[in-house]
């Protein structure tokens, strides 16, 4: 089963403002077979979206849109596609979801980390970026909860800082990271 392979899952959620971070940190993102790491991010559901294209060819990764039931590999980006939760599964797979919007948002963050939390405990990071709503602190509780690692980017570098303001706000002593820490962060990893 490919999941054993995997000593750590990175989970990375954000929304408004958080394309221009990703496109910054993933170029200098030295990924190995032992790390997986899926991107929520709030989007629109259009034909012509090529978020996984665009973030592949400024980063050098392998990024691909998720597809239901699909094994979670170790060394690849994996991209939530817009309207859909995404679920992580016991058997190393992850499920597309089409059920309510949580906090106004399909995929959401919350749903995301929270399933991802039942399954990965400590195996599981996550870091939540810039955005407008609360979605995500409370799926960061849970994880943290479970034994997972949290982290937040500092507000005072978000474009829309409102989303990890509320983690930071919610949740004592939670690591704050600068855009110029992340990638390091995410190399440590492996």
């Amino acid at each position: 089963m490919e999941e054993a392979k995997i000593n750590h899952l990175l989970l990375i959620g954000g929304s408004a403002g958080s394309l221009s971070v990703l496109l910054e940190v993933l170029p200098r993102v030295r990924l190995t077979s032992s790390v997986a790491i899926v991107i929520i991010v709030h989007r629109k559901n259009t034909p012509d979206s090529l978020l996984s294209e665009l973030l592949a060819s400024r980063s050098g990764l392998k990024v691909k849109e998720i597809e239901d039931k699909e094994p979670l590999c170790g060394g690849e980006v994996y991209m939530a596609p817009a309207d859909y939760h995404i679920l992580f599964e016991t058997n190393g797979t992850i499920a597309l979801d089409f059920s309510e919007k949580v906090n106004f948002s399909r995929p959401s963050i919350d749903v995301a980390f929270s399933s991802a939390a039942e399954v990965y405990k400590e195996k599981l990071i996550c870091l939540l970026l810039s955005g407008a709503n609360a979605d995500g602190v409370s799926g960061l509780k849970e994880v943290k909860a479970a034994g997972g690692c949290i982290r937040v980017q500092d507000p005072a570098t978000a474009e829309t800082p409102y989303m990890p303001q509320q983690a930071v706000q919610h949740i004592p002593g939670i690591g704050v990271l600068k855009t110029s820490e992340m990638a390091a962060f995410i190399n440590a990893l492996s």
